[in-house]
């Protein structure tokens, strides 16, 4: 009985400090509940390497994922963005306040765009304002019923260099290029004014100035969209990531594998 209460107490530690908004809590939360598991083990076989082997279980999990249905995609290594009816505001959770937000921020719509990503489905809502010479969009990610939205602000330099601050709840499947620099912030923060002071604050802490950066051309955009997307795939391409099919798509390769669980183990452990 009191084995059992201990596991008990742990797993209830570990979904507290899971719940918690700071990064740090949401790890500890992670590191307890794989103690949990391990004491949980331990205690019904008294064995040490029971219970560390039942932790590590939990990373092995993602495997399932990677062998069954990532090994089998195959991605386009030229997408080309579509203009299909976005769909209503009411369909990007959480999106409609940071759309009235970018408003108040004078963000102006410039425009929607969308394209097919491996069975997803991702809709952009585009804005940009000159004067802070950046381009925000809104994302609606939707894939067997399930939907999520994240937002992004992007910056250009005028040699090429791209900053860029989002909420995508997740690790990338892909490694960025050279020139690219990224800041993740909490998937639960939606407020753009907010994302949008990190956004200045990442750029200072670059030591990048408003005069270095480009100013965004809306009738560029998705161009600049599908080049950075086109940089990214033949960066991964000539590392081994990823690798060519005879049918002029991509595949992961054994080594990229290797990275999606690493990403997600990551995911794993940050929980956004």
């Amino acid at each position: 009985m009191k084995e059992g209460l201990i596991v008990v107490a742990l797993i209830i530690f570990a979904a507290a400090f899971r719940s918690c908004r700071q990064k740090w809590s949401r790890k500890v939360g992670a590191f307890i509940f794989l103690f949990a598991t391990f004491t949980a083990v331990f205690f019904l076989s008294k064995c040490p390497w029971s219970g560390l082997i039942a932790a590590a279980a939990w990373f092995l999990l993602p495997w399932f994922e990677l062998l069954t249905r990532v090994r089998k995609m195959r991605l386009p290594q030229k997408n080309r963005l579509e203009q299909p009816k976005p769909p209503a505001d009411e369909f990007f959770p959480n999106a409609s306040q940071a759309l009235i937000a970018m408003s108040d921020a004078h963000f102006e719509h410039i425009g929607d765009a969308a394209w097919h990503w491996g069975g997803m489905e991702q809709y952009f809502r585009l804005h940009w304002n000159p004067e802070e010479r950046a381009v925000a969009a809104v994302c609606l990610c939707e894939q067997d019923n399930v939907a999520f939205a994240f937002i992004s602000i992007t910056s250009r330099t005028e040699d090429g260099e791209v900053f860029r601050t989002t909420n995508f709840p997740f690790s990338p499947t892909l490694k960025h290029p050279p020139g690219f620099a990224s800041k993740h912030v909490p998937c639960e923060r939606n407020c753009f004014h907010q994302m949008l002071s990190d956004h200045q604050n990442f750029l200072q802490k670059k030591k990048i100035t408003t005069e270095q950066l480009a100013l965004p051309d809306p009738d560029t955009l998705e161009g600049d969209i599908e080049a950075e997307m086109k940089a990214q795939i033949e960066h991964n391409l000539a590392h081994g990531i990823i690798s060519p099919t005879q049918e002029g798509d991509f595949r992961y390769s054994a080594r990229g594998l290797f990275f999606l669980w690493k990403q997600f183990a990551k995911d794993m452990i940050r929980l956004c």
